[in-house]
């Protein structure tokens, strides 16, 4: 998985799961439709227009694939519609200095690779996008490296050897257990 970007700059500490997607949006029973209401509180108006200043809305920000947030990204409840809602949108990394537990293993089950760097680096990633916003950010899972060549910066990232393998191949661990069927069926038959 490589991804080859702009970036969106939400400097923003402590985002909470109900500013990802609001609790009114949660009525779907899929994962289909959740990214138009992404932020939705901070996106748009009261009668529903747009709110130009708002990252998300800025043209130049159009089909970037990563979001660069600040401390403490998608804390709050557990509900997994905020992960729908940042994959929906077309996001497939996000960048913090920390995740909340349980937004970081629904962003696995998405396909969403949330990366973790030092306070230090964030700061410096988000300078720069905010300041040049056709900076370019590339994110090499398989390396676990995310560079920015407008500052000269590499910054390695850790990840779980599994949450790596299922990102690599496109599936989540229901999917990659199903893989293995025929293995553990295997497996099954030697110590029956």
């Amino acid at each position: 998985m490589k991804i080859n970007s702009l970036a969106i700059p939400l400097p923003i500490q402590n985002i909470d799961t109900d500013q990802i997607i609001p609790a009114k949006f949660l009525k779907q029973v899929d994962k289909l439709g959740y990214g138009k209401n992404l932020f939705y509180n901070w996106r748009f108006n009261k009668d529903g227009t747009p709110k130009e200043n708002f990252e998300l809305n800025k043209l130049h920000r159009k089909g970037a694939q990563i979001l660069v947030a600040g401390n403490n990204f998608g804390c709050g409840s557990s509900r997994e519609h905020a992960a729908w809602a940042v994959a929906g949108f077309g996001i497939r990394a996000v960048i913090s200095s920390q995740f909340a537990d349980i937004f970081k293993g629904n962003a696995y089950n998405n396909g969403i690779l949330p990366i973790e760097v030092s306070p230090e680096i964030l700061e410096e990633i988000m300078s720069v996008i905010s300041k040049n916003p056709e900076t370019e950010i590339a994110i090499d899972l398989a390396e676990q490296e995310v560079s920015v060549s407008a500052l000269n910066l590499k910054a390695h990232f850790d990840i779980s050897p599994f949450k790596k393998e299922c990102l690599l191949h496109g599936v989540d661990e229901t999917q990659y257990l199903i893989n293995l069927r025929n293995e553990i069926e295997s497996y099954e038959k030697k110590v029956a």
